[in-house]
């Protein structure tokens, strides 16, 4: 199976890959930055993180 250890550092990657900083993610989802840096230290489930992915994209598209 997959390391389960890696699912939020796809966030992080793609994220980063985006050029989208977590900030921004937190802000979109009405969060404080650091609520969700804290979020992100344990595993996400999984609509928890297609939310985010999706929001990711978004925020990239917009950036544009």
């Amino acid at each position: 199976g997959r390391k389960m250890a890696q699912t939020n550092q796809t966030i992080r990657r793609t994220a980063a890959g985006a050029g989208v900083k977590l900030w921004q993610i937190a802000d979109r989802m009405g969060y404080t930055d650091s609520y969700f840096s804290r979020l992100l230290r344990k595993e996400l489930p999984e609509d928890k993180q297609a939310q985010i992915m999706k929001i990711i994209a978004e925020l990239e598209q917009e950036a544009g």
